[in-house]
C-alpha cells in the first residue's frame, strides 16, 4: 500500500510538472543583429528574456538573433499577424505600410542622444504610437541610435563628395537626400552590406553606429563620417510586440514584461551613448580614417535635405508637414 502511494504521489509530482511547463507561454523575439557577440540591439532583447524569466511568472522569451526566424522587413507584418511575438525593430522598415513612419530616419532631425529621449515623450512620438497601436502592434521599449555613413574611396562631408557613388541608404528619406547630393541608390537590409561593399555592388553606405561596429564595417570602409557634435543620422530602433500576444497574457505576466522593458529601455539610452566613441576607436584601430561634420558642413547636409526629403515627405505622407514641424518644435 506504501509502494503504491509513493507512487501516485510521484504521478501528482510528475501531473503538476506538467501542467505547470504546459501553462508557461513562450514568446518569440526576432531580430536582425549579430547574436552574443555584444551587439546592443540583440542585449537589449536577452536583457528582456533574462529579467522574465527571473519574475517567474510563467513566461520566457526565446530570443532568435541575425534574422534566423524572419527576415528583417518580414518582422512588421508577422506582429501585425500575431505570427511574430517580439522584434528589436527599426521602424523605418515598414515605411512600405505607413510612410509615416520615415520621419523616424529623417536626416538632421535628432540632435543627440538626449534629444532623442526627449521626443520620446512629445506630440511627434505620440503620432507614431498611435499609428503603431492602430497596426496591431505596441512599443515596449523606446530606443535610438546615432549612425554614421562612410564609403570605400574617400570621407564623404560634403554633399558634392556624394557625386556618382553608389550608396545604400537604411530609409527613403535618406536615400532622396543622397540622390539629391548626385549619389545612385541600392537598397537592401543592414545585414547585406558587408557582402555589397566587398562585391563593389555599392561605395558608401550610411547605418547605425552600432551595425557600422558589428556588421565589421571596418573592413570594407576607408573613411567613417562619425556622428560627432553635428549628427545627421537618427534611427528609432525600438522592441515592439505583437498586440495580439501582448494582450493574450495575464496581469502579471503583462507587468513583468513591462517591467522588464523598461530596464532595457534604461540599460540601451545608455549603451548607445557609447556606440559612436566605440565606432570611433574600432574604427581608428582598424587604420580607417574617422572624420565628422562641422556645422557649415551639416547646414550644407539639410539645405539638400530640406529640398528633397522634407519636401516629399511633407507633400506626399498624409499629415507629414505637421509630423516634421512637431519634431522640429522639440528642443
Amino acid at each position: 500500500m506504501r509502494k503504491f502511494f509513493g507512487g501516485f504521489g510521484a504521478a501528482l509530482a510528475i501531473l503538476a510538472a506538467g501542467l505547470a511547463q504546459a501553462q508557461t507561454v513562450t514568446l518569440k523575439a526576432s531580430h536582425q543583429f549579430p547574436g552574443g557577440k555584444g551587439d546592443v540591439r540583440d542585449e537589449m532583447v536577452q536583457l528582456i528574456a533574462r529579467e522574465v524569466a527571473a519574475a517567474n511568472v510563467g513566461l520566457e522569451v526565446r530570443v532568435f538573433p541575425g534574422a534566423s526566424l524572419f527576415k528583417p522587413k518580414d518582422q512588421w507584418n508577422a506582429m501585425v499577424k500575431g505570427q511574430l511575438d517580439i522584434a528589436a525593430f527599426p521602424l523605418d522598415y515598414a515605411n512600405g505600410q505607413h510612410p509615416q513612419f520615415s520621419a523616424t530616419l529623417m536626416p538632421g532631425l535628432v540632435k543627440n542622444h538626449d534629444h532623442a529621449k526627449r521626443l520620446n515623450n512629445s506630440p511627434f512620438m505620440a503620432d507614431i504610437k498611435k499609428i503603431i497601436n492602430d497596426a496591431g502592434v505596441v512599443v515596449l521599449a523606446d530606443a535610438w541610435l546615432a549612425g554614421a555613413f562612410g564609403s570605400k574611396k574617400g570621407c564623404l562631408v560634403n554633399p558634392e563628395d556624394l557625386k556618382g557613388a553608389k550608396i545604400r541608404s537604411a530609409g527613403p528619406a535618406f536615400e532622396e537626400m543622397w540622390a539629391g547630393a548626385g549619389a545612385s541608390i541600392a537598397s537592401m537590409p543592414s545585414n547585406e552590406v558587408y557582402t555589397a561593399l566587398q562585391t563593389g555592388a555599392i561605395d558608401a553606405t550610411d547605418t547605425s553606429s552600432g551595425s557600422f561596429t558589428s556588421f565589421r564595417l571596418y573592413e570594407q570602409i576607408k573613411c567613417l563620417t562619425a556622428p560627432g557634435d553635428n549628427a545627421l543620422w537618427f534611427m528609432y530602433e525600438p522592441v515592439l510586440m505583437s498586440k495580439k500576444s501582448f494582450d493574450a497574457l495575464n496581469d502579471k505576466q503583462k507587468q513583468a514584461l513591462m517591467a522588464a522593458a523598461k530596464k532595457s529601455e534604461d540599460y540601451f539610452f545608455q549603451e548607445a551613448k557609447k556606440l559612436d566613441s566605440e565606432m570611433e576607436t574600432v574604427f581608428k584601430k582598424a587604420n580607417v580614417q574617422v572624420t565628422s561634420l562641422n556645422g557649415e558642413q551639416l547646414a550644407k547636409w539639410r539645405a539638400v535635405a530640406q529640398r528633397t526629403a522634407y519636401k516629399t515627405f511633407s507633400d506626399s505622407v498624409p499629415g507629414g508637414k505637421a509630423l516634421i514641424d512637431k519634431a522640429l518644435n522639440v528642443q
